[in-house]
């Protein structure tokens, strides 16, 4: 597995000096920045990680960047530090869905906390998103009325019967055989139930 990165975006140059050596030497990857401008001009999202980030950034300042990675769905995790932050900063960033919001000077242990947690959240969002586009490329294989078949399975958990389904789109139960079997294979499940936990994966 491609290692986790720690992005450490701060315009205090001391800062990012102290910080980036204290992680590497408990084993952390960490990739500095003076600026947002910076850190998104070089960012690849498809890199694992979190983000390290000062709240009183010029130009651009912490919480406009989070608002920004959060409208382009750029879901690396975000911890926030800070000397100037307030409540009601605070409150914005964890609404936000930022991991905390560290107040300087803080403990180098609670950054790490944080950050193991970030990458746990990486992980699991990551895996989530994979699985959600996974189960989206399954049913892009569907025909429009295997899709219409599927549907009608999904709604109707309960009441699947051939019969039932081709009375339903006008159909005959042996066309209904064939185009469950069709999706059963296409989409690598074996029932019904399985039709819809694979349908809640690709659902908003």
């Amino acid at each position: 597995m491609e290692q986790s990165v720690v992005f450490l975006v701060d315009d205090e140059e001391d800062v990012r000096a102290t910080l980036s050596r204290a992680l590497t030497k408990r084993g952390f990857s960490v990739v500095a920045f003076e600026s947002a401008r910076q850190f998104l001009d070089q960012y690849n999202p498809e890199q694992r990680g979190c983000l390290v980030l000062d709240y009183g950034l010029p130009e651009i300042n912490g919480l406009e960047l989070q608002s920004y990675m959060n409208e382009r769905e750029l879901t690396l995790p975000i911890i926030f530090i800070s000397g100037h932050g307030g409540i009601p900063e605070t409150v914005q960033a964890i609404k936000s869905g930022a991991i905390d919001f560290l107040e300087k000077p803080f403990r180098q242990n609670d950054l790490v906390a944080c950050i193991q947690t970030a990458f746990e959240r990486d992980q699991q969002m990551r895996q989530a998103a994979s699985e959600q586009n996974d189960a989206k490329k399954r049913f892009e294989r569907l025909t429009s009325r295997e899709r219409e078949v599927a549907v009608f399975m999904m709604e109707h958990p309960s009441n699947t019967a051939s019969k039932e389904i081709g009375r339903a789109l006008d159909i005959s139960p042996r066309t209904v055989d064939h185009h469950r079997a069709r999706i059963l294979e296409k989409l690598e499940i074996g029932s019904v139930i399985e039709l819809v936990e694979l349908s809640q994966k690709v659902l908003p």
